[in-house]
């Protein structure tokens, strides 16, 4: 009896400890946030960050390899957490309603909007955010065939299917990500992503061509 009490100590203090170092980690990528929206990117250090969440610039360093890689880490979280999804979708579901399942939802409960809409206006300011952002995307293509090599059974070594469509996948992010930052559309995120994907399940058809509204009865 006594050693399984022990077991079970030493396992919540495993689980405390990681839930504490999840704790400092998601600290650090809001304050870097906050200080690169506030303050500016370029004057900003490891050093500042740690210093907003009380930690030392050491432990920032067991987290993220630079500043640009803490302010953009929101974005690559939620990449690890849609493959996961996605992998613990219905075996029997179709790829394509699995991808819009998880897809969908990951950009309507991520970070607030008015929060990324001011990150993808630092991204497309500072080059090496933007390599972060696109390391970021590189990472989510390549979670996502191997989901999907798994899903579909195909060889993500050598079919091209799965990294087709997780690169599809991808860019129809990114895309719908760029246009929606522009304000112009009027429309949610949610919605523009949902168009981007549909387009691609039924073969990305060239839409009707806008025709201009008629000014009259023509000249006769």
């Amino acid at each position: 009896m006594e050693k399984r009490r022990s077991v079970k100590v030493m396992t919540d203090e495993l689980g405390l400890r990681e839930r504490k170092k999840l704790a400092t980690r998601q600290a650090l990528c809001d304050a870097a946030l906050k200080l690169a929206l506030d303050e500016g990117v370029a004057t900003l250090t490891p050093e500042r960050i740690a210093e907003e969440v009380h930690v030392s610039p050491r432990t920032f360093r067991n987290y993220f390899s630079s500043k640009e890689e803490a302010i953009v880490a929101g974005l690559r979280d939620r990449a690890h957490e849609v493959a996961d999804n996605l992998r613990r979708r219905p075996a029997d579901e179709s790829i394509w309603d699995s991808l819009r399942a998880v897809l969908l939802p990951s950009v309507e409960t991520g970070m607030p909007g008015s929060d990324l809409m001011n990150l993808l206006g630092l991204i497309r300011c500072h080059h090496a955010l933007l390599a972060e952002h696109l390391t970021g995307f590189e990472d989510l293509s390549r979670r996502m065939a191997e989901v999907i090599a798994e899903r579909t059974g195909t060889d993500v070594q050598r079919d091209v299917y799965p990294r087709l469509l997780a690169d599809a996948s991808g860019i129809a992010l990114k895309t719908s990500l760029g246009l929606w930052a522009t304000g112009s559309t009027g429309r949610s995120l949610a919605d523009i992503f949902g168009e981007a994907l549909d387009l691609l399940s039924r073969g990305l058809p060239v839409p009707a061509p806008a025709h201009s509204a008629d000014t009259g009865p023509p000249a006769g």
